[in-house]
């Protein structure tokens, strides 16, 4: 089992940036080389992929509407993986979760293919 608890969410205004934090407990980076994805979800609007990052923190991977704004990377001695978020956009507005993928696929986009989700926090960008 693992357990994923994010934080770093809240409201801030367009343009500014904010840091998101997700913190792995349980059998956590070292029994698995999982790899670590975050998503978001807006109000009527289904969860979607933001990004993902390789065990070894070598390789990621984001959507398009992110790319260039967002950086995820990791540090497996914390157990914790990040996402800077920069030049904020109202559209950015949902719950931002984190989750593992035991099997470490490079590049999964797919929420689906994650084995454990955590309770996700509130973005909310104001205009």
């Amino acid at each position: 089992q693992v357990q994923l608890v994010e934080s770093g969410g809240g409201l801030v205004q367009a343009g500014g940036s904010l840091r998101l934090s997700c913190a792995a407990s349980g059998r956590t980076f070292s029994s698995y080389a999982m790899g670590m994805g975050w998503f978001r979800q807006a109000p009527g609007k289904e969860r979607e992929f933001v990004a993902t990052i390789s065990w070894s923190g070598g390789n990621a991977y984001y959507a398009d509407s992110v790319k260039g704004r967002f950086t995820i990377s990791r540090d497996n001695a914390k157990n914790t993986v990040y996402l800077e978020m920069n030049s904020l956009k109202p559209e950015d507005t949902a719950v931002y979760y984190c989750a593992a993928d035991t099997l470490g696929v490079p590049g999964r986009r797919v929420a689906a293919g994650y084995d454990y989700w955590g309770q996700g926090t509130q973005v909310t960008v104001s205009s």
